[in-house]
């Protein structure tokens, strides 16, 4: 149970560390918040990369699981326990921002970023989340590869590349790229963010998937 205690944790970190900094920066705005917002994320997910990547592997995201998944390198029982355990870090995270900011809404004004939502038309959204889970999830398989990865500087080139996603994506869709970092926020946020939440569950699963296909292609040692 620790490797999905330590998933939970992670997600958790994310998620409150993440979406606390684009409710706090109001992120959407300006320029600096939609930067400030995409540094956090990413930060967040190199610090739990060095702390519970040696006891879980540090997916903290279901999409990056299910990349694991289907390329071979987790069991359908830890995958599921996986998901299931980040889902709830990402749901307690969202019941202690909401705890912050429930006293005073305007906190909350604004942001685009703690819950998710198309800021176009949906299928906008969807190629979006799409593509962008897709180039995150195949920094994640390439880099922890056991023969071709970054070793311990993996975490780096993770979180480095999630700040580059959500430079690209906030204007979009508040970048999701996580389908358990959106679950959450979106149950308490609820309108807009609740009802299209199945973008962001299809989307990155979807481009989870693709990666795997992709890493699969150009990750093989076969020279054929």
């Amino acid at each position: 149970m620790k490797k999905y205690f330590a998933e939970l944790v992670g997600t958790f970190v994310l998620t409150l560390l993440g979406c606390g900094t684009a409710v706090s920066l109001n992120c959407g705005i300006d320029t600096a918040s939609v930067v400030g917002t995409a540094l956090a994320f990413g930060l967040a997910v190199v610090a739990m990369a060095y702390t519970i990547g040696g006891i879980s592997g540090c997916h903290i995201n279901p999409a990056i699981t299910l990349g694991c998944l289907i390329s071979g390198r987790i069991s359908g029982k830890d995958a599921c326990g996986y998901m299931i355990f980040q889902v709830i870090g990402a749901i307690l995270a969202s019941c202690v921002l909401y705890l912050l900011v429930s006293t005073s809404p305007e906190l909350a004004l604004g942001t685009k970023t703690g819950a998710n939502a198309c800021a176009g038309t949906v299928t906008n959204g969807l190629i979006a989340e799409i593509v962008l889970t897709c180039l995150f999830v195949l920094v994640v398989l390439g880099t922890t590869d056991a023969k071709k990865g970054a070793g311990n500087f993996a975490g780096l080139a993770i979180g480095l590349s999630l700040v580059l996603i959500h430079l690209v994506g906030i204007h979009y869709t508040g970048t999701s790229v996580n389908p358990a970092r959106s679950i959450g926020p979106a149950l308490f946020e609820g309108g807009k963010a609740l009802s299209q939440l199945w973008v962001f569950i299809v989307g990155p699963f979807v481009g989870g998937a693709c990666a795997a296909f992709i890493w699969k292609l150009i990750g093989s040692d076969d020279d054929k």
